[in-house]
This record gives C-alpha cells, sequence and structure tokens, in this order.
C-alpha cells in the first residue's frame, strides 16, 4: 500500500520528481534539447532530440502512437538509444502534446505524413556534414508504425530501415466499434468530425500490463484523456485499410515487433506484413503473452528484452 501510495504521487516526469530533466539527461550521458517547428502548412510542432555525447552511428527519426506525445515514457525509448551511440529526433503530431491543433484531432494522416517528412529532412539537412552518411532509421509505435509506413511510399530511398512497434496496419476487431456503430459514426463525423463520442476502452488499460505503469502512463500532463474524435476514428480506419491493402509495396528494410496479447493493433496484420513485404531486409518477433505498449507497460525485464532485440538489429546494420 506504501508503495502504490508513492506511485500515485503527483509527477513531474514519468521517472519521478528528481532529479530534473537536464539532470537526467545526464545521468544517461546523453544532451537532449526542446524547440517549435514550423510545417509547410503553418501548424507550431513541438519537437524533442536526444543525442549521444559522442559522435552518432545512426539517425532515428521517431513517431508516437495516438494519444501519446513525446515528453512522457515515450523518450525512455529515445534516452536508450541515444545512450547506445543514435541522435533520436521526434514530433508531437498534430493535436497532441504541445503541438497546435485540437487535441487528439487527425483530419488528415496524409498531411501528418507531410509534416514528418519536412521535419525529418530538416533534420538531416541541418546535420553536421561528417554526419549525413551516417545511416537513417524511421521508429514507430502503433499508429506512428502506420506513419513510418506512409513515410517509406513517399520517400521510399531516404531511409535505411524501419522499426515498427506494434504498428497499426489495422485496428484490432477487439477494439474496434462493432456493426453498424462504424457505418453510424461515419455518417456523423461528415458533419460533426470533432465530436469526442467514439465509444472505447481506455487504452491506457488495453496497452499497459504491469498496473503501477497504469498509474504512471495515466500521470502524464498532455495525455489526452477524453472519448476518440469522430474525424480522428474514420481516417485511422480509411488509413489502416489502405495499408492493409499494401503490405506487399513495402520494400523498406524492417523489423516489426508485437505482443501476441495485444489487442489494440493486431499482431496477425504485423504477420501478414512480414510474409507480404517486398523488403530483401526484414525479420519479425512476436512476444508471447506481451500487450500493446512493448517498450514501457511490460515487466522491466521484458522492456529489457524488446530494447535488446532493437538495439542488436541496429548493430547489425550500422
Amino acid at each position: 500500500m506504501e508503495e502504490e501510495q508513492q506511485i500515485i504521487q503527483k509527477r513531474k516526469y514519468y521517472w519521478g520528481n528528481t532529479p530534473n530533466e537536464e539532470d537526467y539527461y545526464r545521468l544517461h550521458n546523453i544532451k537532449a534539447t526542446a524547440s517549435i517547428f514550423k510545417s509547410p502548412r503553418g501548424l507550431s510542432l513541438f519537437t524533442r532530440s536526444w543525442l549521444p555525447l559522442t559522435p552518432p552511428r545512426g539517425i532515428i527519426c521517431m513517431v508516437h502512437g495516438y494519444g501519446n506525445d513525446i515528453s512522457w515514457t515515450f523518450q525512455s525509448t529515445a534516452i536508450f538509444l541515444a545512450g547506445a551511440g543514435f541522435s533520436c529526433f521526434a514530433l508531437d503530431m498534430e493535436g497532441h502534446g504541445r503541438s497546435e491543433g485540437l487535441k487528439a484531432f487527425v483530419p488528415d494522416v496524409n498531411a501528418v505524413v507531410d509534416d514528418y517528412i519536412a521535419f525529418f529532412t530538416s533534420i538531416v539537412d541541418s546535420t553536421d556534414e561528417n554526419n549525413r552518411n551516417i545511416p537513417k532509421f524511421l521508429f514507430g509505435e502503433s499508429m506512428g508504425g502506420a506513419i513510418c509506413l506512409l513515410i517509406q511510399f513517399t520517400r521510399p530511398d531516404f531511409f535505411d530501415g524501419a522499426i515498427l512497434i506494434a504498428p497499426m496496419c489495422k485496428i484490432s476487431d477487439k477494439v474496434r466499434p462493432k456493426w453498424p456503430i462504424p457505418e453510424i459514426l461515419m455518417f456523423i463525423s461528415k458533419f460533426a468530425p470533432t465530436l469526442a463520442i467514439v465509444p472505447t476502452a481506455d487504452l491506457v488499460d488495453k496497452s499497459v500490463k504491469v498496473p503501477a505503469k497504469r498509474i504512471i502512463g495515466t500521470m502524464n500532463p498532455v495525455r489526452y484523456t477524453g472519448k476518440p474524435r469522430l474525424g480522428t476514428v474514420t481516417e485511422l480506419l480509411r488509413v489502416t485499410d489502405y495499408l492493409n491493402r499494401r503490405l506487399s509495396d513495402v520494400k523498406i528494410p524492417f523489423i516489426v515487433l508485437h505482443g501476441d496479447a495485444d489487442v489494440v493493433t493486431d499482431p496477425a496484420v504485423s504477420e501478414e506484413l512480414y510474409e507480404k513485404a517486398k523488403s530483401e531486409d526484414k525479420s519479425m518477433k512476436i512476444y508471447v503473452g506481451m500487450m500493446h505498449s512493448l517498450l514501457f507497460g511490460e515487466t522491466d525485464e521484458n522492456v529489457e528484452i524488446v530494447r535488446g532485440d532493437i538495439l542488436a538489429w541496429l548493430n547489425d546494420r550500422c
């Protein structure tokens, strides 16, 4: 009970209240920055970087998932990768975290893809000339994995590989509203796309296995806690249906990692991606008993297993 009360305390950071952010980065032997990126369509998007103290082995361009952001638990992975020698960059997508836009409203995923391409291109162009020829990788969690695949369709030769964590190539039938609700909601969304009325279970409960970590996840000060918005849901249904039809067009080297107990995105579709993709270099890891949040929500031991598989894949290519 005492331990649980300590967890429930108000946290300034996902790791607790001390040390402060800059000291925490120093403890992990990295440096970090935060800034605002003005997208081609004029949106102010919040960005972060996590950088090794030594010359980087590679660049990792990271995309978070729906309802998430880059300043809470997501950055634990970036800190780990920066500590392993990789320069990591990410932004809060439209309507998420500290970026401009109505909370959790993503009416046009294609526009979000353009935002990411512009940001990642600017990062590479502004990188020290000695580092421009080092490998560049995409990294995406859940909806971020779907966005990574859309990015590689648009810029097929720009990145050297992709790390796809439980990618949302299809929304699981276990969280997708049952017929005829989707048809009704799609009709209503034409007239009121920002309405937050889509019935669904809390994704933290569906994603995070460890109860103490569920509490930490819900403490995120910029976390969206409302129901999904109609326009966002219909757009995600459109995009996932589109991706599901184009799995055989994927050519980028990739590793896809998925828990077989995931009820948010479908691990069977990750297996289908692995089978159908034309990529000559492709790998897959399916983890027995693991849920959607592989890199935070699992036990520490399981998180280390997933991190180790990602790092081993990167080490073989850098």
